[in-house]
């Protein structure tokens, strides 16, 4: 967590074979800017696809989609 107590999140970019932490409320930002100014808007900078699969996993699961 951030000094403030809020949560980061893991945000990765291969191109560039960089990793950092940002505060949950500086992510969309952070990403857009990120690959706005080094990839001419292409989507290379994204959160952390590992995290990204486990809250997919967990809305999917709240949501009932995984039952049988």
């Amino acid at each position: 967590m951030s000094e403030e107590g809020e949560p980061t999140v893991p945000v990765v970019c291969e191109a560039c074979e960089t990793e950092t932490a940002v505060t949950l409320s500086e992510v969309a930002e952070t990403v857009t800017s990120h690959n706005d100014r080094l990839h001419d808007g292409a989507e290379e900078a994204g959160v952390d696809p590992a995290l990204a699969d486990q809250l997919a996993d967990v809305v999917a699961e709240d949501m009932g989609l995984l039952e049988e």
